[in-house]
């Protein structure tokens, strides 16, 4: 075995020497922010280069921009740029090397050039949302609306991911007991091979949506999660072809891909953006509970309504109620003062009608009066009788023939001789 042995601090400490000695001078380095915080007061940056037409980083590392220089850099930066540090630019940053033998190599940043704007990234995003509006695209997923009862959730997802664990606990866990239907379509969620793993996971979703029933409605919503991670992981979530898979599809779609400061295309184009996994799975929660508390309003308002109108039919009832007696006195009253008006009437209308009466009988016996056959023959006329009745015409009788003639005083039977 070697004698020549050192400890980690001495070899670290010779690494140290070694940059200071070998890179004295600053430099000017040009690199796209992947990360960019501030934290007490300090800058912390994470710097990434990228291979030409390709989202993997070919290089990474670490930088701080002191207090001191950072309270002077941040608002000349943000007054020409009109926009804070952040990630996703393309920066122009002056540097020197600086390795510590506790907490390793990170390049100290003297000066910012504000004129080295937008880097490729941010660029490459704006020129995707650009297309997206003019294809019309953009906001399609906002004109769908998360169903009342969205209890069927198709998820992509990594597989083992704790993200994933996390949003099925909360929802089995939930505290109004609601049960979800959980189906997990795995897929890639970082690196370059992202944006043809969600895609392909979206079709399969969308070949079971698409079928004759019963599969036709066999998920309510899609929802895409990952955990948190650095803003390059990110990259694979800023892709046209997946920006317009995710904003044609027919179900809602919502993400939990990044964390708070973190905000891809895919975000901008579903139908709701929340922050983690945990947030997509309360954002379903309280869906349903706000459902559950439309309905409870709605049973409360009925049951209002109904006392209300039995209130209502009561009241009404024993007003008739208190009513009855004296509408039937009145009734009764009524009936018994028209009873004693017709008994007043009675005899004076019978009175009227008897001599009515009497005299169309006088009437009658004075026409029969004039038909009477006595007063004829009181006058000196005579009635012919043959067999009992009159003779108008002498034709009637031949001779032999008996008949009776009748005058006021009696009766002459007579019989015939001859015929004329």
């Amino acid at each position: 075995m070697s004698d020549n042995r050192y400890s980690l601090r001495q070899l670290n400490l010779m690494v140290r020497d070694a940059i200071e000695m070998h890179l004295p001078d600053e430099y000017w380095v040009e690199a796209e922010l992947s990360e960019c915080r501030e934290r007490g007061g300090h800058c912390y940056m994470e710097l990434i280069e990228k291979e030409e037409d390709s989202n993997t980083p070919v290089a990474r590392a670490s930088a701080k921009c002191w207090r001191q220089t950072w309270q002077m850099l941040q608002p000349h930066f943000e007054r020409v740029t009109g926009q804070p540090l952040h990630a996703g630019l393309k920066v122009l940053l002056r540097v020197y090397p600086q390795y510590h033998e506790a907490y390793g190599f990170s390049w100290i940043v003297t000066d910012i050039d504000p004129t080295y704007t937008i880097g490729d990234m941010a660029r490459k995003r704006q020129e995707i949302i650009r297309q997206l509006k003019e294809e019309g695209v953009f906001d399609l997923q906002r004109e769908l609306c998360i169903p009342l009862f969205a209890q069927r959730i198709a998820v992509i997802s990594a597989a083992g991911a704790a993200g994933y664990g996390d949003f099925c606990r909360q929802l089995e866990e939930n505290e109004y007991g609601f049960q979800f239907e959980v189906t997990l379509f795995p897929a890639i969620m970082q690196g370059e091979l992202v944006e043809s793993a969600i895609i392909n996971a979206l079709e399969r979703i969308y070949s079971l949506t698409s079928q004759p029933s019963p599969l036709a409605s066999q998920f309510d919503v899609v929802v895409i999660i990952r955990g948190g991670g650095a803003t390059a992981d990110l990259s694979g979530f800023d892709t046209l072809a997946l920006a317009e898979h995710v904003a044609q599809f027919p179900l809602p779609i919502i993400t939990g891909i990044g964390h708070d400061r973190d905000e891809s295309i895919l975000d901008m184009v579903s139908n709701t953006r929340v922050k983690t996994p945990t947030a997509a799975a309360a954002l379903l929660i309280d869906n349903l509970r706000q459902v559950l508390t439309r309905i409870d309003d709605a049973q409360q308002r009925i049951n209002m309504a109904i006392s209300q109108r039995l209130a209502n039919h009561k009241s009404r009832l024993a007003t008739l109620q208190a009513l009855i007696p004296a509408l039937v006195q009145r009734m009764l009253g009524n009936t018994r003062h028209r009873i004693d008006l017709l008994e007043s009437r009675l005899p004076v209308a019978i009175e009227r009608i008897m001599t009515n009466q009497k005299h169309k009988l006088s009437q009658i016996e004075l026409l029969l009066q004039g038909y009477d056959p006595q007063r004829l023959l009181s006058r000196g006329y005579s009635i012919t009788l043959h067999n009992g009745r009159a003779v108008r015409d002498p034709q009637q009788l031949k001779a032999g023939d008996e008949i009776e003639t009748r005058v006021e005083k009696g009766t002459i039977r007579s019989v015939v001789k001859n015929e004329e």
